[in-house]
């Protein structure tokens, strides 16, 4: 009797990579700082709670935090690593208590081991208070999760390129952790939009913001790297590199973009974007 055939399945790597975003990090979407502005932010308020909904259904474990405002070296990328950390915005006025994150430290053992060994500069930093780049995507999007820990990273003044070689780096950490990890870049684009910007109004301010958006709608590294140094300084921007990051680590993998909102009623680029993963 001859034995019935069964098709032979395909063996299937297994992403722990559950959910990636890029958000603005602006103290303002907190409602004891913003108080009357967020109104003026509603697009961006209701994009935050959507990503908020987005990934508590990803049930995620750890949340590696990519910013602009930590530690920065000029020739190492930073890894805060500390026992407890502090989620607070009590320097923009909201005296609340902060909320408390743990670290994941086989995750940051396993990072800081990983880069080392690809020549990656890596350093480890210990700084209980997390900057608002790393707080408030944590204080706006995370009120619904408990028990998850966090991985903060800073980036470098390493070339463009190199930040892009650190995502990979990171993705790869990523994929062999057996736990469920989001990945969140924060930084808000140019502070140089109109006349009553932080930075005043260059043009180069809305140069950048366009291609960077075109940039996440096709998933092109090269559109950014195709970003002119001065180009980028005279934006006076606090998202190109954190962004060059989740890129490197987002390569070659099966993305759709969704740009959930953008709007600069302050003359400030504020960009929400979720980046769905097959």
């Amino acid at each position: 009797m001859s034995l019935p055939s069964f098709p032979l399945l395909k063996r299937r790597t297994i992403s722990m990579l559950v959910f990636a975003a890029f958000t603005p990090h602006t103290p303002l979407l907190v409602p004891a700082v913003g108080q009357d502005g967020l109104a003026k932010l509603h697009g961006t308020a209701e994009a935050m709670k959507r990503l908020s909904d987005e990934l508590y259904a990803a049930r995620p474990e750890t949340i590696v935090l990519l910013s602009s405002h930590g530690t920065e070296f000029p020739e190492a990328f930073s890894v805060n690593l500390h026992d407890e950390y502090e989620a607070g915005l009590a320097e923009f006025g909201d005296l609340s208590d902060p909320r408390t994150f743990a670290p994941d430290l086989p995750f940051i053992d396993a990072l800081q081991r990983g880069m080392r060994r690809q020549g990656v500069a890596v350093t480890l930093d210990s700084d209980a208070k997390l900057d608002h780049g790393a707080a408030v995507p944590l204080l706006v999007l995370t009120k619904p999760l408990a028990d998850v820990r966090i991985v903060p990273i800073s980036f470098s003044g390493l070339s463009a390129k190199e930040h892009v070689a650190f995502g990979r780096g990171l993705k790869d950490v990523v994929l062999h952790s057996s736990r469920r990890i989001a990945v969140i870049a924060s930084g808000d684009l140019s502070h140089a939009l109109s006349s009553n910007a932080p930075a005043g109004y260059r043009p180069e301010g809305e140069e950048f913001d366009g291609i960077v958006r075109q940039a996440i709608e096709h998933m092109a590294t090269s559109q950014l790297l195709s970003l002119s140094p001065a180009t980028v300084s005279a934006a006076a921007e606090c998202a190109y590199r954190p962004l060059l990051m989740l890129f490197g680590l987002l390569e070659g993998m099966k993305v759709r973009p969704e740009m959930l909102g953008y709007e600069s009623p302050f003359g400030v680029g504020y960009l929400t974007v979720q980046f769905h993963l097959a």
